[in-house]
């Protein structure tokens, strides 16, 4: 009963995450409707697939999920590559891919500068968990660029929200987000670093960004909306020193 279940919330995950795609660029009300149905029933889906733990067989391995961002602020524009496949083109820095439905398993994933398929500037195996949601990113300057990969966990309890913070900005020391307040609520966070999420009520909040330890404020952020049943990843992105400037993406998930 719960893999038939777990099968229609992956379906209608699909179908939502279809249409997000399609309204991405023409209708952003909808794309941001139908993004939020397709994180709902995925979310739906893995807290099926946890509470009822059935054998494992070929037949009912949970799929897994991945999305990749670009956060390297020195690189252009790249095509990714799993396993010899391209399923990103063009893409380009401050953008997110949705999550695309993967097999449990390890991927070779190569990254391109866009339109050459000859040298990468990224390659590395990851390994997906059966049922696992990921975020890879790639990160700093281009003389050092990884591909770091983060673990999403999209559910919510109904009528709450919850959010993390990932620093992802090569040249900006560790940081503390407070609110405007004062109240410190990711302390100390390092480069390449991703916080825990934190349950939060439903609100619209400025925060800050501060030098860890100091009331040195480095990047205000204004007005992040946190709606019920959704989670949230605020990502500092940019240089603190030069071009382009450090800012903040705030990515569902």
């Amino acid at each position: 009963m719960s893999t038939r279940n777990q099968n229609d919330y992956l379906h209608k995950a699909a179908k939502y995450d279809l249409l997000a795609n399609y309204y991405k660029y023409i209708d952003p009300d909808r794309h941001v409707m139908y993004y939020h149905k397709h994180l709902r029933n995925l979310s739906k889906a893995v807290e099926l697939m946890r509470t009822y733990a059935a054998p494992v067989t070929a037949s009912n391995i949970m799929p897994s999920m991945l999305r990749f961002l670009h956060a390297s602020p020195e690189l252009k524009a790249v095509d990714i590559y799993l396993n010899g496949s391209r399923v990103l083109r063009d893409f380009d820095y401050k953008n997110n891919s949705s999550h695309m439905q993967l097999e449990p398993g390890k991927y070779q994933v190569d990254i391109y500068t866009a339109g050459d398929s000859v040298s990468t500037v990224i390659s590395k195996k990851i390994t997906i968990e059966p049922g696992r949601i990921y975020t890879s990113a790639i990160v700093g300057p281009s003389r050092k660029l990884q591909l770091l990969t983060f673990e999403d966990h999209p559910q919510t309890p109904v009528g709450e929200t919850k959010a993390r913070f990932i620093h992802l900005s090569p040249d900006t020391p560790a940081v503390d987000i407070a609110g405007m307040n004062g109240d410190v609520i990711f302390p100390n966070v390092s480069y390449k670093q991703a916080t825990t999420y934190l349950a939060l009520t439903p609100m619209t909040v400025t925060l800050e960004a501060k030098v860890a330890g100091t009331k040195n404020t480095v990047l205000t952020i204004p007005n992040v909306k946190l709606q019920p049943n959704n989670a949230y990843t605020i990502i500092a992105v940019g240089t603190a020193k030069g071009e382009p400037p450090l800012e903040v993406l705030l990515l569902q998930g």
